[in-house]
Parts: C-alpha cells; structure tokens; sequence
C-alpha cells in the first residue's frame, strides 16, 4: 500500500475533527444549520491552523447531495469527488503562483457559467494578498454581485496585504494560532492509533516548536518518526534533529546571564554550536523562560504559593527568581526581542548572537555602575 504522508492522513473531513478552533466551527455549523450563508468567506491566520481544510468542508457542505448541511455524509457522490480534488465546481486557484491578472479574468468569464455537478460553484483562492492590484480590482467587481450559484472563499496568511474594499465584502473569520496543550493533546491521540510511543515532553517541546501550527507540528513529528527504526521516540532524538535548546541548557544559560558571567554564557553557546543547535531557537527558548520567571516572580508574592508541590527544576526556577528585579527581568526580555529581530542582518549568526548578549552584559554592567 502506498505510503500516505500523516498531514494528509489526518487532514480533518467534517467540522467535528477540526483541532482547536471550537467558537470558530460552531459560528460556521450554525450559518449553514440556519441557512444564512454568506457569498464570500475570508479566513486568515498563519500556515498550518486549518484555513484550506475548512474551506474544503464548506465545499462538501454546500455542496452534499443531502442538502445544505453542517454535516456532510462523505459517501455521496459530490462529496467524495471533493475530498479526492476531482469535482468539477469547487475550484481552488493559488493565488501566489497566479497573481497575473489574466489568471483572475479567467476566473470572472467562467462564474457566467452555472454550476455543472454541485448546487454552488465554489471558488477557493488561497494566499489571496499575493494578487496584484489589477487582479484585485477585477475581482473587486464580482465580489461586489456575484450569481447567486457562485460562492467565494478566499484565504490568506498575510490579512493586511488585502484591500479593506475586498475585506468588506466578505465574512472575515481569523483562526487563531492553536495552543501547545492542544496540539499535544492532539498528536497524543492521533500516535495512540498508529502504535507510535511518543513521551509527554517530547510531544511538549514538538508543541512548542511548531508556534501554534498544527501542519508543523505534524511534519516535525513525521521527521522525527522516520529518524528511527523503532516506535519509539526520545527527547535526545528531537533535540537532534530540530536543534531545540531544552530546558537544561536554557536554565543555565539564564543563570549565567543573572551572575553576570560572560566567559559561562560563551561556553554554553560553544555546545549550542557543536550540537548544532540553532541560535534562534536559544532566543526563543530563552524569552520563554524569562517570561515564565516573570510569572514565577509574580505569583511568588502572593501567601498561597507554595514551593514545594513543584519539580526540582521549578524549585530551582523560584530561586533563580529570588535573584533578580522583575524590571531587570523584563529588560533582558527587550533586548533578546529586539535583538533576535536583527540577527539575520548579522555576518555571522554567531557574532549576532554574541552581540545581543554583551548589550544584556552592557546593561548589568551600566546598572551596577561598573562601567
């Protein structure tokens, strides 16, 4: 049997399977339950949160030969030629390989024709923003009054790209980036049934790298698989392979920058080069973990904290917090941020880096009037 890659062998087929977006899916179940269906839908937010899957499931459910429907059958005809991409209305047209505006004229002379299998001919345009200004005043004019057997879904990763004279005419719905516990949870169901073994935290960090994007999630968790004969995948394997800065390393290296020692911060990059670890990810891990030291910092100061329900490394968290100012704190935070911004501007990802740790080191230095 062929091999069928895991984004596409778990790509959702009705409302009920989208991860993550629950307010979202239920506005969209009730629109199509009431029959109050817009005649052109823009859905936005970053890659891999479900923006083109939705709009696939909208297709089947205008288009079910059951009726309109906010639950497709999936065995009739219409719907099955759907989800394999062979129906003759549901047109999907990416807009960053087609931004001529030759491409959107075709479009335009074809919606003079009558659905020819489904109710609706539905035109899907992925990554929308890529037009050119031409194309979006042409499809300016059939947005504006478009049959009433045609149906627009337009989708994108770049919302402000778009003219707010397109966006006016469309029911605008953001997907938000899904949270980490989420995909977790999601990836942790989904393993169970292939009898992969997959541990909590290494599901954790997969959650955390992929920023909110279900796809990445899944790839990176697919590159990991093939990285081993058996089924069963180590953090080791992970760090490895994506070059994730774990926990370990990232608490020593903001105890470092606490004790203002600059000679232990340069050793613990030494090992993030040797490792292949890359230095954008220490950034982001290392923002993360101070922001989280801000928490720590707040809550520490309420009478209901208590230390000791927490794990060795928390404990050593709360001690490091005990050590610093919470504007200190947030300092550090700024200068990471701003400098992670500009690193790739860098000759050399490693003298960037460096750079941003001397203006921390600066900072210490200037505060305790050292310099």
């Amino acid at each position: 049997m062929e091999y069928q890659i895991l984004s596409n062998k778990w790509r959702p087929q009705d409302f009920n399977q989208i991860v993550g977006h629950k307010y979202i899916i239920r506005i969209i179940k009730n629109s199509l339950d009431l029959k109050r269906i817009h005649q052109s839908w823009l859905f936005s937010g970053i890659h891999g949160v479900g923006k083109t899957t939705i709009a696939r499931i909208l297709a089947k459910s205008l288009n079910c030969n059951q009726g309109i429907t906010s639950k497709p059958c999936r065995k009739c005809n219409n719907c099955i030629s759907i989800e394999k991409g062979k129906f003759l209305d549901f047109i999907e047209l990416d807009a960053a390989s087609r931004t001529r505006i030759e491409d959107i004229k075709a479009i335009l002379d074809s919606t003079k024709y009558p659905p020819i299998q489904g109710r609706f001919k539905i035109y899907l345009i992925d990554e929308i923003h890529m037009l050119s200004k031409n194309s979006f005043n042409a499809l300016l004019k059939i947005l504006e009054e478009p049959p009433k057997y045609i149906k627009f879904i337009l989708a994108t990763t770049y919302l402000k790209k778009i003219p707010n004279t397109i966006i006016s005419r469309c029911l605008h719905i953001y997907l938000p980036r899904i949270t980490s516990k989420v995909i977790s949870d999601y990836l942790n169901e989904k393993l169970k049934k292939e009898k992969i073994y997959v541990n909590k935290e290494t599901l954790n960090i997969i959650a955390w790298h992929a920023r909110g994007s279900i796809r990445n999630a899944i790839n990176t968790l697919e590159l990991i698989i093939c990285s081993t004969k058996d089924k069963t995948v180590d953090i080791k394997t992970i760090n490895n392979l994506i070059g994730i800065f774990d926990k370990k390393n990232t608490l020593q290296l903001a105890e470092s920058i606490i004790s203002n020692n600059i000679n232990k911060t340069l050793n613990i990059l030494d090992y993030a080069e040797q490792t292949s670890i890359q230095y954008s990810n220490i950034l982001k891990s290392l923002i993360t973990f101070f922001h989280n030291l801000s928490i720590v910092k707040i809550n520490s100061l309420k009478k209901e904290y208590k230390i000791n329900k927490f794990s060795q490394y928390d404990i050593k968290i709360y001690n490091l917090s005990k050590k610093i100012l919470f504007k200190d704190i947030q300092n550090y935070c700024k200068i990471l941020i701003q400098g992670s911004k500009y690193l790739k501007y860098a000759p050399d990802p490693r003298i960037g880096i460096e750079i941003i740790f001397f203006q921390i080191y600066q900072y210490i230095q200037e505060k305790n009037n050292i310099l």
